[in-house]
C-alpha cells in the first residue's frame, strides 16, 4: 500500500502540489492524469526520493523497490539482451557470489533464491520483453550504441519492465512507442503483478491497462476507480453535484447576509442578527467549478478541393539510396476525402512512405501521378527540431505572411491554438504542445487539400487531443495519419493500411482485430498467403476433420484452462470487494483485528492469482502450440 499523506510540493517558487493526499492498495494500476504543467512528474520525483516535498509524506512498504525508465537512455557497447539481464541486480550479485561462494548453506541460499527470482528463465522472459517492443532476435544481439534514441529509450523500459520493482512508475512510456509496441505494452502493464503509476495521455492505455485514475487537479489529488472513461463521467458527476450544491450554499449565504445587512443596526434584532453571523461564519463556503479553458485546432479550409484520385501509384518504388528500395510494389490510390491510419512497426517504413507521399521523396521506378496543384502539408516530431530556437510563433509565422500587417500575424498564431501570453515567447521555452500546435499550424498554413500527421499526439494532453480530433473530423481535406494513439485512429480515420514486408497494402480488418493480432504475437496474412493457402494440396474438409480431432484430444486442456480463467475472474472480484474493505478508514479504527484478518486474506489471495495466471499462461502457451502444429 503506498500513502500519500498532506503532500506540498513547489517548483521555482510555484504551488504544485498542496495538502494531497491518497492511498494506493498494493497492486493497484493508476493513472496519474492532469493537465501538461500540473506537477505530475515532480509527484513522481517526490515518491522517487529525487526531491524533497514541501511538507507531508509518501510511505510504503519497508524495502519495496521502485522503479522507472532511466532518463539516459544506454548506449553502451553491451548487446541488448545483457543490459536488460543486468536490470536485475540481484540476480546479478546472486550468480556472481554463486561463482565464489564456498560455505555449503550460503551456497544452497543462493540456488534457493535464484529459483525463487526464476533466475533460470531470466533470459527468456528478457528476450520476451524486447520482442514485445520491436527487437527481433537478431536485433536483440546487437550493441545498445547502434541504435538510434528512441529505440535506446525502448532498451531503457524493457530494463526496467524485466527487473519486476514493487512500484513501477512510467511517465509518457508511449511517446517512444510505435502502436504495435504501445498495444504490446498495454497487455503487459494489465498483467503486472505489483503496483503501477503510469503518467500518460494516451486514453486507450488508460481505458485498458489500469484499473483506476489518481487526478491531479487545482493542486489535489483524488482517486477515482475504473477505467478512464469511467473516471470522465464520475468527475462530471462530482462537478454536477458540487456546481448544484455551490448555487444551494450561495442563495443560503445571501439570505442570512440580506438579514444581517437589514437588521444588525437596529436594537431589537441586533441579536438576532449576531447569531446569523456566527452561522455564516459557519457556514462556510462550497468552491465553485474551475474549467480550464482548452486552446482549439483550426486547419484552414482548402479553396478547391481536385477530383479524385488526388495521387494514384502504379508499380512505385521509394529509398533513400538508388537501387535498394525500402518500399516496392506499390499500387495505391488516395481520394480526396480519404481518411487514411498507417499501420506497421517502426522500421517497415511508414515514415517513408509519408515522405514518399508528400513530395520529398521521388518514385526510384513506377509511375506517380497526382492532381494538378495538389497542396499537401506534412507534419512529423521531428520537425520539432527545425523551429529557430530564439523566434518566437509570431515571427515564425511572420516570415510566412511578410505583407499582413501585425494584426492578421497573429490572429493566424491565435487560430493555431497558441495563448496571447505565449505568442511573443522565443521557442525554446515553449512547451512540446505548444511547440507542437505551431508546427502543425504552419504544416497547413496554405490550407493543403492532404494533410499528413506523423506522430501529431506525443505532447499533446488529453483535451488537446480531443480537440484535435475535433480539427480533424471538421477539415474537409484527405488525411494520412500515423499515430501510437489508439483513440485518434478510431475517431479520425475510416481506411487503414499495413506497412509491411517491404510494401504497403490495405487492411482488411478493425484495430482490435489489429491488436489481437500483435499481443498473439500472430501476423495478418496478406494476398499472397492467402493465394497460398488456397493452394493447399489438402482437402478443406479433411483439414476441419482433422481441427476437430485435435480439439478433441486437447479437451481437457482447454477445459482447465478455462476453469482457471473462472478462477481468476473469481479471485480478481474478491480482491476487488476487500480493497473495498480496506479503503475504509473507520475499519481500523473500529475493528483493526478484521482489518488485519482482510489484509491476509488479499495477500492469500493475491497469491493464489498469481499462481492461477502463472498455470494459465503456461496451459495457454501449450495448447495455443498444439493447435498450431
Amino acid at each position: 500500500m503506498i500513502t500519500i499523506t498532506n503532500l506540498s510540493a513547489r517548483i521555482a517558487g510555484r504551488l504544485l502540489i498542496d495538502q494531497a493526499n491518497v492511498t494506493l492498495p498494493a497492486g493497484t494500476k493508476a493513472g496519474l492524469v492532469g493537465r501538461n504543467g500540473a506537477g505530475k512528474s515532480t509527484l513522481f520525483r517526490i515518491i522517487t526520493g529525487e526531491m524533497e516535498s514541501e511538507s507531508g509524506s509518501v510511505s510504503m512498504p519497508r524495502n519495496a523497490r521502485i522503479g522507472q525508465v532511466a532518463q539516459e537512455a544506454p548506449g553502451t557497447e553491451e548487446s541488448l539482451i545483457t543490459i536488460v539481464l543486468k536490470a536485475d541486480k540481484e540476480r546479478e550479485a546472486l550468480l556472481a557470489e554463486a561463482v565464489t561462494a564456498k560455505d555449503p548453506h550460503r551456497i544452497a541460499e543462493i540456488q534457493t533464491r535464484l529459483a525463487d527470482i526464476q533466475a533460470h528463465s531470466a533470459e527468456a522472459r528478457a528476450a520476451s520483453i524486447l520482442s514485445g517492443l520491436g527487437f527481433d532476435h537478431e536485433a536483440q544481439a546487437r550493441p545498445a550504441s547502434s541504435f538510434s534514441g528512441g529505440w535506446r529509450m525502448r532498451v531503457a523500459l524493457a530494463a526496467v519492465l524485466f527487473s519486476e520493482p514493487d512500484l513501477l512508475l512510467l511517465d509518457e512510456p508511449t511517446n517512444y512507442l510505435d502502436l504495435e509496441g504501445t498495444l504490446w505494452l498495454e497487455d503487459y502493464i494489465r498483467r503486472y503483478p505489483y503496483t503501477v503509476i503510469i503518467i500518460s495521455h494516451d486514453r486507450d492505455l488508460l481505458n485498458t491497462a489500469v484499473n483506476s485514475i489518481i487526478h491531479l487537479d487545482q493542486k489535489k489529488l483524488t482517486f477515482y476507480r475504473g477505467s478512464y472513461d469511467q473516471f470522465e463521467r464520475q468527475k462530471a458527476e462530482a462537478d454536477e453535484l458540487q456546481m448544484k450544491a455551490k448555487a444551494k450554499n450561495d442563495a443560503a449565504r445571501k439570505h442570512l447576509q440580506s438579514f444581517i445587512d437589514r437588521f444588525r443596526a437596529k436594537a431589537t434584532k441586533a441579536r438576532q442578527a449576531q447569531s446569523r453571523i456566527k452561522a455564516l461564519e459557519r457556514m462556510g463556503t462550497v468552491a465553485a467549478v474551475i474549467e480550464d479553458h482548452v486552446q482549439g485546432f483550426t486547419f484552414p479550409e482548402p479553396e478547391k478541393q481536385p477530383a479524385s484520385p488526388i495521387i494514384a501509384i502504379q508499380s512505385g518504388a521509394v529509398g533513400y539510396t538508388p537501387g535498394k528500395p525500402i518500399l516496392t510494389r506499390l499500387n495505391l490510390r488516395i481520394d480526396n476525402d480519404d481518411r487514411i491510419a498507417l499501420l506497421g512497426s517502426n522500421g517497415n517504413g511508414k515514415s517513408t512512405f509519408a515522405k514518399f507521399i508528400s513530395g520529398k521523396l521521388a518514385a526510384e521506378t513506377g509511375e506517380v501521378r497526382t492532381a494538378p496543384n495538389l497542396k499537401i502539408g506534412f507534419f512529423a516530431q521531428h520537425q520539432l527540431d527545425d523551429l529557430v530556437p530564439k523566434d518566437s510563433a509570431v515571427e515564425h509565422v511572420r516570415r510566412l505572411m511578410p505583407e499582413a500587417p501585425e494584426a492578421k500575424v497573429r490572429a493566424r498564431v491565435a487560430q493555431m491554438g497558441l495563448a496571447t501570453e505565449k505568442m511573443d515567447t522565443p521557442a525554446k521555452d515553449l512547451s512540446g504542445g505548444e511547440k507542437a500546435r505551431l508546427l502543425m499550424g504552419i504544416a497547413a498554413f496554405d490550407a493543403p487539400n492532404l494533410l499528413i500527421l506523423d506522430e501529431p499526439t506525443n505532447h499533446l494532453d488529453i483535451d488537446s487531443r480531443n480537440a484535435l480530433i475535433q480539427a480533424l473530423n471538421d477539415y474537409p481535406g484527405a488525411v494520412i495519419l500515423i499515430s501510437h494513439d489508439r483513440h485518434l485512429i478510431e475517431a479520425t480515420v475510416d481506411r487503414l493500411w499495413l506497412v509491411r514486408d517491404g510494401t504497403v497494402t490495405n487492411y482488411d480488418g478493425d484495430l482490435e482485430d489489429y491488436r489481437s493480432i500483435v499481443v498473439s504475437s500472430s501476423k495478418p496474412k496478406s494476398g499472397a498467403a492467402k493465394a497460398d493457402a488456397a493452394d493447399d494440396s489438402r482437402n478443406k474438409a479433411d483439414q476441419r476433420k482433422a481441427a476437430a480431432e485435435k480439439r478433441a484430444a486437447y479437451a481437457p486442456l482447454k477445459k482447465k484452462i478455462n476453469d482457471l480463467e473462472s478462477l481468476t475472474e473469481k479471485l480478481n472480484k474478491q480482491i476487488q470487494l476487500l480493497d473495498k474493505e480496506l479503503e475504509d478508514p473507520a475499519l481500523y479504527e473500529k475493528s483493526p483485528d478484521k482489518a488485519v484478518t482482510k489484509s491476509k486474506e488479499r495477500a492469500a489471495a493475491l497469491a493464489r492469482l498469481n499462481e492461477a495466471e502463472e498455470q494459465w499462461l503456461e496451459l495457454s502457451a501449450e495448447y495455443e502450440e498444439a493447435m498450431a502444429g
